[in-house]
């Protein structure tokens, strides 16, 4: 089982220093009428723990971080965003905070929404010297509240996914982008998926996370260190 470091106590966390801090980061946003508002902090959250679980001793797993940059979901209620701005800065200065006590800090991404302030963000901390990397999980398949995330959350929680599944866009995302990117998800999905939940099972759900879990491992332990990362404060 995963530590997780909201549950130690200092001197537990002295017991793990210099070891691998992984930060769950997501988003409360709209993911159609059938999935939760935290889906992608829910996402985030499994993924850490597996990774956690799958790196061993000295993996700590952090408390989310569940609001991110969902600016393109405006217009559906519940959805909360703080912007790229933002996440860049939470998550440089998370880093610099965590790194007194880790030696390296892995942002574990499930919103694409995110990608560009993270992995901003990881640039100005290795710019630092700071062993940081940002990962995202590689699932494939279609983009939002589709069959895909409908998959990994019959396999995680399935009590939390409603009945009332439906198609939205199903056009291909590169189709579609343009009006995403300059007016958002509501000028293009009434309902607000991308893609077809149809066909979404748990078993597919879990065959994809453990792909994953596998794929972020790789790249954990085929990372290397920033130069001057020996030497940076902790």
């Amino acid at each position: 089982m995963s530590v997780a470091l909201a549950d130690l106590v200092w001197p537990q966390a002295e017991r793990v220093r210099a070891g691998v801090l992984v930060v769950p980061i997501g988003a409360t946003e709209q993911h159609g009428p059938h999935l939760p508002l935290s889906t992608d902090t829910d996402i985030a959250v499994a993924l850490a723990e597996r990774l956690a679980d799958a790196l061993g001793a000295g993996a700590v797993v952090a408390p989310a971080l569940a609001y991110g940059s969902s600016g393109e979901h405006a217009g559906f209620a519940g959805t909360v965003s703080i912007g790229r701005e933002a996440v860049e800065h939470v998550l440089v200065e998370l880093g610099r905070s965590a790194s007194e006590t880790f030696a390296r800090v892995v942002l574990v991404s499930a919103h694409g929404g995110n990608a560009e302030p993270v992995a901003r963000a990881v640039e100005r901390l290795r710019a630092e010297g700071r062993a940081a990397i940002a990962l995202s999980p590689g699932f494939g398949g279609d983009a939002h509240a589709g069959r895909t995330e409908t998959s990994v959350m019959l396999a995680l929680c399935p009590e939390r996914v409603r009945p009332a599944a439906e198609a939205g866009a199903t056009a291909p995302l590169a189709d579609l982008w343009p009006a995403l990117r300059e007016r958002g998800v509501r000028a293009v999905s009434a309902n607000g998926v991308l893609g077809d939940p149809a066909g979404a099972s748990a078993d597919e759900g879990r065959r994809l996370l453990e792909t994953a879990t596998a794929e972020l491992a790789a790249a954990v332990r085929g990372a290397g260190e920033p130069a001057g990362a020996a030497g940076a404060a902790r």
